[in-house]
């Protein structure tokens, strides 16, 4: 290899070194890399003309190839890039050379790398000098009427559009109308070239205006598809068709005009047998990127007439690209569930899912009730299969609508289970599962009858395993969506067929099996301590014996089974077989597993369960589940990055590929999700064993705490901030009960969280992570002594809130703009509710912090509440949502609550609007607001006086509306009792008291709001010790009434009522046992149940029962 005074010369030497770069050896090749690195970074200038001229003068096609790639690279790709190192005569060389080779260079391949130069060198000096010679150049060669540099001239125009649209603005005129005549060459490749130009330039247009001028080329570029494909040229049409995909996405409505025509000529390309599938597919993808382009164009494909039906059958007809292939009903695996399903299949499923999202439930419903039925009824199994197929596929997305079709739904379905062709029952077991996924838990009260049944039958089937396993799989699904209750006609029936299964069935139907026993056990919970005697030890056995590599995921999902199980039937039941299966777990650890084992992941999950079903029990085992934990919450992801343009030939289908400027990021999916199930599971770990989990605290918050900005998953990401709280809740009890004795640690640990914690707060994109994050501020802000939070932690995070909302009203002003678009309908307003209901919640979580730091600071923090106040204002407005409302009006409520100075300054403000709110016909918001009155009353008695009789009369009202006690309306009701109550203690000389005690007394017991259930009840209770007249009543008159309701209260335990409060009302009621008529306290125990009895009977005998009965 030459040194580098040998390289200043050129000639042969250099080229020599390009021979050396291209070297498939990589030592060899590594070595040439040195060199020439060396030798650019040295001689900049000397690097770049010898590049140049191995590109303008090398006989070897293959050097001038890679000089025009490194030129390329150096020029404007390196950091520092090249160019700037180059003096002003190498720079213009440079130029000059560049679009010689344009013009003279003869092999296509070379010429498509030096125009791929010169656009991103254009892109590099528009900022400086610039290239000003260039494009009068490039319009030169599109008018040259040489097609070659026609072709190349239009290539660079296209990738300029993307690099510097707004220094050609003042060229559109001669752009439009040079490109319009070159998109009617009679050259394809000219017209090719023209339309991919045309294409770059609407998409990189911001100004409508501007984009309006390519309008007119519309059917042109129809023209020039319908010629590639006219000519066979699958290729190019294929091309044309990606280009009209990226028009598109990019701007949907730019097609308004011409869409009739546009969307017939690639309705015509999708259904056109006998094009490739690819082309015909790409047809299809465009029609549904316009469906889904709904914050561009909203509603603007609903409303195109026939359209929704047109694709829906073409789509349909993608689904009967499928065959009855033998090995489909041989293999004992999944490995071949798919044999027989052609390219169309399996897009035309994916592109039904989406549309059903896009277009919406009732324009799906409505165009599938048109064909579905018909195609069920066909001789050709494909088109029956394709049916079921289908429901499968837009369940998801047209829920509201398909949900009150159940019975035709699920009689289609138990139809296809019947079907002589396996793959249709197949299929009709995919539909049933993923409608009770998507339609449940309706689906499953209203046709449990219909559907366990026929399902069970297909278990018999033991010539089609396939067909066995997935009637297991959607068994599955129909468990984990069910009532519990609906379960026990059929229990006995289906136990007995999955052990039928697990002890005859082929490998697959076994791990079906097992997985439907542990969906059908979690169902059930305590129905199933009848079968746990006949299926744990066959589960055991399983596990046990299941050891040879084919039969991992036998093993796995045996462990699976177990922990539900378990779960399933408490710790008590569980407890022997809890010992041995943990035993067993410690042995299989110990042995080196592969990394593709399953059990693995299993494990994971497993242990987590089983700690949920024994809790504190489980502390003798956590040394043996959390070494692999911690393993895999410490994964580092398996990331690569490449050149955009670099060929990838790696079809892994673990490997999630994003495209990033000119790099690709790959991933590898598989281990960022153990990443995400095992920090969920420390998650759990934390939560449930409390101080228990302590001895790990500090590692796995070591662990977490970077995670809160591990931008790759954002399950990760979730993972970690909801286990940040648990992890301090684990330290301030070890410290409370004595297990920590390290002086501070709480403050420390403090001190290491919280700050990251809120600068990944403010750093967060998506926004139900987000939403995660302001739940665990809230979480640690009631959870540590106020002195922990530093001022200028507050302040911080307080920042963070007033920019999280302003972002969000930013998103809100954008989705309104997609209500003035000329095809907003019906449709697109439940869509976009759906997503203020996002917004919402994080609205919803930001009040809960403020409400979190009122609580902690009381008038300290209101400085730092006020700064955000006049985001939260506009909230309180009439012509806002009820659902915003709401939220904001709890904002006030907490001020007025918790910051005595805050309630007098904004009294006169917030009255008005509570009083006005707590008619309103939203009951949360109804709730609130009645809250925030009673806060008033309360604690500003002297300033609510005078406000006091008007609302006594609007709470009234609402504890006396006949709906006042229905599931909506119960929680305001409720918190208009307590409001009365307040009233009745601090203003009873302004209202007739009497009145509103026994309108007070008669809405007793409160049920539905534990909170206010259990300071009015305790208010009953000071009452009566005191004899109070106005409880009692005129001779006592009050006293059945009042003996029912303490009789309901005691028998929820200590749900409704605090423990000692409870035993204070139990001996009122032994009080007055002698003065009540026996029969009103009898009937009153007899109504309870018998959890409830034995609640009242704890409290009568000076005990306080365990828990609530709910």
């Amino acid at each position: 290899m030459a040194d580098l005074s040998a390289l200043i010369a050129g000639g042969p030497v250099f080229e020599q070194l390009v021979q050396q770069l291209l070297l498939p050896d990589n030592d060899a090749r590594k070595h040439a890399e040195d060199i020439f690195n060396q030798f650019k970074d040295q001689y900049p200038d000397v690097c770049t003309t010898q590049l140049v001229t191995v590109l303008r003068t090398s006989q070897n096609v293959e050097h001038r190839s890679f000089a025009a790639i490194m030129l390329r690279k150096v020029l404007t790709r390196d950091d520092p890039a090249l160019w700037h190192k180059c003096n002003a005569q190498v720079q213009a060389t440079v130029k000059a050379e560049l679009l010689n080779a344009l013009k003279e260079e003869s092999v296509k391949t070379v010429l498509k790398k030096v125009c791929d130069t010169i656009s991103e060198l254009a892109a590099e000096v528009s900022d400086g000098a610039g290239w000003p010679e260039m494009v009068p150049f490039m319009f030169q060669c599109v008018q040259s009427n040489q097609p070659g540099l026609m072709e190349s001239a239009l290539s660079i125009f296209a990738c300029l559009a993307h690099y510097m649209v707004d220094t050609l603005k003042p060229s559109l005129p001669t752009l439009v109308q040079v490109l319009g005549a070159c998109l009617g060459h009679p050259e394809s490749e000219v017209q090719l070239a023209s339309f991919r130009a045309v294409s770059s330039f609407i998409q990189a247009l911001e100004e409508p205006s501007d984009r309006d001028k390519f309008q007119h080329m519309i059917p042109a570029m129809l023209t020039c598809l319908a010629s590639t494909l006219n000519a066979q040229d699958e290729a190019s049409a294929q091309e044309a068709l990606e280009m009209f995909i990226e028009v598109a996405e990019a701007h949907p409505r730019f097609l308004r005009k011409q869409l009739v025509e546009v969307v017939q000529a690639m309705l015509a390309v999708a259904r056109a047998d006998q094009l490739e599938d690819s082309t015909r597919q790409l047809a299809a993808e465009f029609l549904v990127t316009l469906c889904e382009a709904r914050e561009k164009a909203p509603g603007m494909m609903r409303k195109l007439p026939a359209f929704t039906a047109n694709l829906f059958e073409t789509l349909m007809l993608f689904l009967t690209d499928v065959e009855d292939d033998p090995l489909w009903h041989g293999a004992d695996d999944d490995q071949h569930e798919d044999a027989g399903a052609g390219e169309r299949y399996e897009f035309g499923q994916e592109c039904l899912d989406r549309i059903s999202i896009s277009l919406g439930g009732n324009a799906i419903v409505a165009a599938a009730a048109l064909l579905l039925p018909t195609w069920l009824q066909d001789a050709d199994w494909c088109k029956r299969h394709a049916v079921l197929i289908c429901l499968a596929q837009i369940a998801e997305g047209c829920t509201k609508v398909m949900v009150k079709e159940l019975d035709p739904l699920v009689d289609m379905c138990v139809k296809g289970l019947a079907d002589p062709q396996a793959k249709v029952r197949w299929a009709a077991c995919q539909a049933l599962g993923q409608m009770c996924t998507d339609l449940g838990p309706e689906m499953q009260n209203t046709q449990h009858a219909k559907i366990l049944p026929s399902l069970m039958a297909l278990m018999d089937d033991f010539e089609n395993p396939r067909v066995q396993a997935h009637a297991s799989a959607a068994v599955v699904n129909f468990s984990e969506n069910a009532d519990p209750d609906i379960m026990p006609p059929y229990l006995d029936t289906l136990i007995t067929k999955l052990l039928l299964l697990l002890q005859r069935g082929k490998k697959l139907v076994q791990e079906g099996a097992l997985t439907a026993m542990a969906s059908v056990a979690d169902c059930s919970q305590a129905l199933f301590i009848k079968y746990y005697d006949s299926v744990m030890p066959l589960l055991t056995s399983i596990l046990v014996g299941a050891t040879d590599k084919s039969h991992r995921l036998l093993r796995a999902k045996a462990l699976e089974c177990i922990s539900l199980v378990g779960m399933a039937v408490g710790r008590d039941r569980f407890r022997a077989d809890a010992r041995k299966v943990m035993e067993f777990l410690q042995v299989l650890q110990q042995t080196e597993m592969d990394s593709d084992d399953p059990t693995s992941s299993y494990i994971l999950q497993a242990g987590a369960r089983l700690c949920k079903c024994l809790k504190e029990e489980f502390l003798p085992y956590l040394q043996i589940v959390m070494p692999p934990l911690l393993k895999s919450a410490r994964l580092d992801p398996d990331v690569k990055v490449k050149e955009a343009d670099e060929d990838d030939e790696d079809d892994d289908e673990d490997l999630e590929r994003i495209p990033i400027g000119d790099k690709t990021i790959t991933i590898r999916t598989s281990c960022l999700e153990e990443k995400a199930t095992a920090c969920n599971m420390l998650c759990c770990y934390a939560d449930e064993l409390k101080e228990g989990f302590f001895p790990y605290v500090k590692e796995v918050t070591d662990i977490m705490v970077p995670l809160l900005k591990f931008w790759f998953h954002e399950e990760v990401r979730r993972a970690a901030v909801q286990t940040i709280p648990e992890l301090l809740r684990s330290a301030v009890l070890a410290v409370e009960k004595g297990h920590c004795t390290e002086q501070g640690f709480v403050k420390q640990m403090l001190e290491y969280v919280w700050p990251p914690l809120v600068e990944a707060l403010g750093k967060e994109p998506d926004v139900d992570v987000q939403s995660t994050m302001l739940d665990s501020v809230s979480e640690i802000v009631d959870m540590v002594d106020a002195s922990m939070l530093q001022e200028e932690w507050v302040s911080a995070v307080f920042v963070k809130f007033g920019n999280i909302l302003t972002s969000a009203e930013e998103r809100r002003q954008e989705r309104l703009k997609r209500q003035g678009t000329e095809d907003f309908d019906e449709e697109e307003l439940e869509a976009l509710e759906e997503e203020n209901q996002q917004e919402e919640e994080l609205f919803d979580q930001v009040g809960s912090c403020l409400g979190a730091f009122l609580k902690k600071f009381n008038d300290a923090v209101l400085p730092f509440v006020e700064k955000i106040m006049p985001q939260i204002a506009p909230l309180l407005a009439t012509n806002r949502n009820a659902e915003d409302r709401r939220i904001a009006v709890c904002v006030v409520d907490d001020l007025l609550e918790h910051s005595p100075a805050g309630r007098v300054k904004y009294f006169p403000i917030v009255l008005p609007i509570l009083m006005e709110a707590v008619t309103s016909e939203h009951a949360d918001l109804r709730q609130c607001a009645v809250y925030g009155l009673g806060v008033l009353a309360s604690k500003s008695p002297d300033m609510f006086k005078s406000a006091c009789p008007e609302a006594l009369t609007r709470v009234a009202a609402i504890v006396s509306h006949p709906d006042a006690n229905n599931d909506d309306n119960e929680m305001a009701t409720d918190n208009a009792v307590s409001t009365l109550g307040k009233i009745m203690e601090f203003h009873a000389d302004v209202v007739d008291v009497n009145q509103v005690a026994s309108l007070w007394l008669s809405k007793l017991p409160l049920t539905a709001d534990r909170v206010e259930a259990v300071s009015q009840h305790e208010v009953l209770v000071k009452l009566l010790e005191a004899q109070d007249a106005r409880i009692l009543g005129q001779g006592n008159q009050n006293m059945s009434k009042i003996v029912t309701t303490l009789v309901r209260v005691l028998g929820d335990g200590t749900r409704l009522i605090a423990g000692d409060v409870g035993k204070r009302a139990a001996a009122l009621l032994h009080q007055v046992q002698g003065s009540t008529p026996p029969e009103t306290l009898q009937g009153a125990v007899f109504a309870l149940t018998p959890k409830q009895q034995t609640n009242f009977q704890k409290y009568m005998t000076g005990q306080i029962p365990d828990g609530a009965d709910d």
